[in-house]
């Protein structure tokens, strides 16, 4: 229906009223069969991905997914790039390759810490990879022990005693060997990346008093997580800051840039090649999948995976190349789950044989010698390198960590643990996101594009995604020259149902108001069931008045329930990217119902 629509806000005015004293669009006692009502969903659930009906339908919901990943991990818009300061140094000439250690800053005073590779004996443009390390402890620093190492050969795992007892090391070499340059960083805390302790990064479980703070907040405050600031973006800004450290190598080729990672890198590896086109070939080893999406503290954002997940991620990166790995852990189904409907995109899009899955669930989580082989013969396949095939792994000289390590005399360490670094690091991704918010209200045309964009990406919906509506009346009545209508509005698309009050003149004059308070519907009427002196004002002047329950509002409460704050996950980490990586807010939830009042 086609009239002006008028919101009327009364939250703010009214004294609450009780929810019966409005016309029930339900029996007592019957909640309104809403999706939202079921538990809210954790990173546990099922992150099933519709394969596309069209090109075009394919093409705007990958721009709002990309988007929201952005959004969600403080990245729209994306940081000011300051000079990166690299340095690099120390290098060890091994025959076939070098390796250098290196580290640079993704942001004012933020080291990215790690060791490059380079292949020897090369003319011309190289390939490069990215390798982003997984929840290994000090990874690439780390080495197994003799005996582990053997073990892990007598299971197929591994297949060298020396080699075998750095998987890190190994991928390393053999893709230098391969012709590639290499580039494996630490994720923070780790090894080098001393700036952020594992306690921070990985461990967070409890909100304390003296994190709310107005100025100068840590992460996981209520601060940090109103900014969408949180260790997710900080290493997704440090994987995108490598890629620009790697393109800034002379010898690489802008054509050939893959990344890879296994466990919480695939994590790192999914996002990237989501977010950013340089990206030419990914490899998520041991992450992609339908069932858990990452437990970590460092995996999950607020807004991340909200009606999408690491499929739909990984969907983002079709149609180049990309393959990736399962085991014996979450992404064991991923051959029937997941892997098929990227197999129907990659074909729908033209490039049926750009995506791989290497099959490995007789291992426990891994990144081993055969999952590796899985990606050198993938590189060597889509990157033309002309080895032949497959390409074997081989065994080399391990380096010690004084060897790898960053950090010396002459290259002082940061400061470890650093809490005053970590607020100072907040407040100028704050500042530097508040001067670009400025720039861009310098046009209304460049305002919409960073600012309402970003706020379409928070609510999740706007008036031409909210879908198909109906109206379903229960009751009508007739009181004076008001007629009164009781019902329910379901978003058919969504699965929602809003419990609504009309309120009609005899004689209407194509205006309607939509009343909106925080007692619901309720607030259309005095406590003795009569139309309120207001309500009755604006019906009498010939507009119809609809009020209604919004999510958590009136009918959608049982006997003495409120909604005076969000429901949460089961989870006891009081983090809040548990809950709202996965969830709309309440207020969400609420402009999604205001939508669909106005949509009918």
């Amino acid at each position: 229906m086609r009239f002006l629509v008028t919101l009327a806000l009364g939250a703010l005015f009214l004294v609450p009223l009780s929810a019966t004293a409005a016309l029930r669009a339900l029996p007592e006692g019957q909640l309104p069969n809403d999706v939202r009502l079921a538990p809210p969903k954790d990173l546990n659930g099922y992150f099933p991905f519709a394969v596309p009906t069209s090109k075009e339908a394919w093409a705007a919901r990958a721009e709002f997914v990309r988007r929201q990943v952005l959004v969600a991990e403080g990245l729209w818009p994306m940081p000011t790039k300051t000079p990166l300061n690299a340095v690099i140094h120390g290098k060890i000439d091994k025959g076939e390759y070098t390796v250098e250690k290196v580290y640079f800053e993704s942001a004012p005073g933020l080291f990215v810490t790690g060791n490059l590779y380079r292949p020897k004996g090369k003319t011309g443009k190289v390939p490069a990879v990215l390798f982003a390390h997984g929840h290994w402890k000090d990874a690439r620093l780390s080495e197994a022990t003799p005996e582990a190492t053997r073990r892990e050969i007598a299971s197929g795992a591994e297949r060298f005693e020396e080699g075998g007892r750095s998987i890190f090391q190994s991928m390393c070499v053999q893709l230098a060997r391969m012709g590639c340059v290499v580039w494996q960083w630490d994720m923070l805390s780790d090894s080098d990346a001393i700036q952020f302790s594992a306690q921070t990064v990985h461990r967070f479980a409890k909100q304390r008093p003296e994190m709310n703070v107005a100025e100068n907040w840590p992460l996981y405050s209520p601060q940090a997580e109103a900014n969408l600031q949180s260790i997710m973006g900080l290493q997704t800004l440090n994987a995108v800051r490598s890629l620009d450290f790697v393109l800034g190598l002379a010898e690489v080729d802008p054509a050939r840039i893959a990344i890879t990672g296994a466990s919480g890198g695939g994590t790192q590896t999914i996002l990237l090649s989501a977010i950013d086109p340089r990206v030419t070939l990914s490899f998520p080893a041991v992450m992609v999948s339908t069932a858990m999406q990452g437990g970590c503290t460092c995996e999950n954002a607020s807004l991340l995976r909200i009606n999408t997940g690491n499929i739909e991620f990984a969907a983002l990166f079709a149609p180049k190349p990309q393959g990736m790995t399962t085991a014996n852990d979450w992404t064991k189904e991923m051959s029937t789950k997941g892997f098929p409907e990227l197999q129907a995109l990659y074909k729908f899009l033209g490039a049926p044989n750009n995506v791989m899955l290497h099959r490995g669930e007789h291992f426990p989580h891994n990144y081993n010698s055969v999952a590796r082989a899985g990606f050198y013969n993938w590189v060597n396949q889509h990157f033309k390198l002309g080895l032949p095939a497959p390409v074997v792994e081989r065994d080399y000289e391990r380096l010690t960590r004084e060897q790898l390590t960053v950090w010396d005399s002459s290259h002082p360490a940061p400061k470890a643990d650093d809490a005053d670094f970590e607020r100072k690091l907040l407040k100028w991704l704050k500042d530097d996101a508040d001067k670009q918010v400025s720039a861009a209200a310098s046009s209304p045309e460049n305002f919409r594009k960073v600012v309402g964009s970003g706020v379409e990406a928070v609510i999740g919906r706007t008036l031409i995604t909210t879908g198909e509506v109906e109206w379903d009346r229960k009751d009508k009545k007739i009181a004076g020259n008001i007629v009164e209508m009781s019902g329910l509005l379901r978003n058919k698309t969504h699965g929602e149902e809003i419990p609504v009050a009309w309120l009609y003149p005899k004689q209407w004059n194509g205006r309607a108001i939509i009343w909106l308070d925080d007692t619901g519907k309720a607030a259309l009427y005095n406590a003795d069931g009569s139309v309120r002196a207001e309500v009755k004002q604006l019906v009498d002047s010939g507009a119809t008045v609809l009020g209604a329950d919004l999510f958590y509002q009136g009918e959608f409460l049982k006997d003495g329930q409120s909604a005076k704050q969000n429901r949460v996950v089961a989870n006891p980490r009081e983090f809040a990217g548990y809950t709202y990586g996965y969830n709309h807010t309440l207020f969400a939830q609420r402009v999604h119902d205001v939508l669909t009042l106005v949509k009918y």
